[in-house]
């Protein structure tokens, strides 16, 4: 198992990155979290299986229908303590 943060820069916030982000992250079995950031970025922890963080990580780069992803910084997180994917607030 493998948890990462990330931080997805760019036009990422009122284009449904988070729903999509969410669903895609439950199909591949991951556990965590989205949400928007005030500074006008994505933040998201994701943790599970090491292939299927690698494949969201991919689908991030491109991201939803218009989104326009110009960065992701990424670093290796402690996993959630909660199972499951979900959406939380803005902070």
């Amino acid at each position: 198992m493998i948890a990462k943060t990330l931080v997805v820069s760019g036009r990422v916030q009122g284009v449904g990155f988070r729903d999509w982000i969410t669903i895609r992250a439950r199909r591949l079995g991951l556990a965590g979290w989205v949400r928007n950031r005030r500074d006008g970025t994505l933040e998201a922890l994701i943790a599970g299986d090491d292939a299927a963080v690698e494949e969201l990580l991919r689908a991030c780069r491109k991201g939803p229908p218009g989104a326009d992803v110009t960065a992701i910084t990424e670093d290796f997180a402690e996993p959630p303590t909660e199972p499951g994917f979900f959406k939380r607030p803005t902070a």
